[in-house]
């Protein structure tokens, strides 16, 4: 009989013996970014995810996204194949000081959890007045270096 041959079988085969059956591999968050107007909007997949098992914290300027995928069988049953990834999942976002941390709105909707976090006031381009001896106040616009 003929067989063909599979490195990855081998391979397979030390890493089960390393790291055991139950063996779960660490897993990032895929994730989506970007500014529209005065608010950054982030994007994370959690696919299967049960929205109550979903932990949003802010620390200073990081925020911390958890959340579990758990397994959707039964003790006794016999898996064949598991690929899709379950345990707890966890990505740290790192913000800038020109964000509003205290006004981040979250919404879970079909395995997309959207964040929306605002550029703090005093962030925002504002105009300021300057005084002078000449014909009176003039206004420059000033924008801000950061976010």
């Amino acid at each position: 009989m003929l067989m063909r041959f599979d490195p990855f079988r081998e391979l397979d085969r030390l890493s089960e013996q390393v790291a055991g059956a139950n063996r779960q591999w660490p897993a990032v968050l895929p994730m989506d970014a970007y500014r529209r107007g005065d608010q950054f909007v982030v994007h994370l997949d959690l696919p299967g995810t049960d929205p109550s098992s979903v932990e949003l914290t802010v620390e200073r300027n990081v925020l911390t996204v958890k959340a579990e995928r758990a397994w959707a069988r039964d003790q006794e049953d016999e898996v064949l194949i598991s690929e899709r990834p379950q345990g707890v999942f966890t990505r740290q976002l790192f913000l800038g000081e020109s964000l509003d941390t205290d006004a981040i709105e979250a919404n879970y909707d079909k395995g997309v959890l959207t964040l929306t976090i605002p550029v703090a006031e005093q962030a925002k381009p504002r105009r300021v007045a300057i005084s002078g001896q000449s014909n009176g106040p003039t206004t420059v616009e000033a924008k801000s270096s950061a976010a």
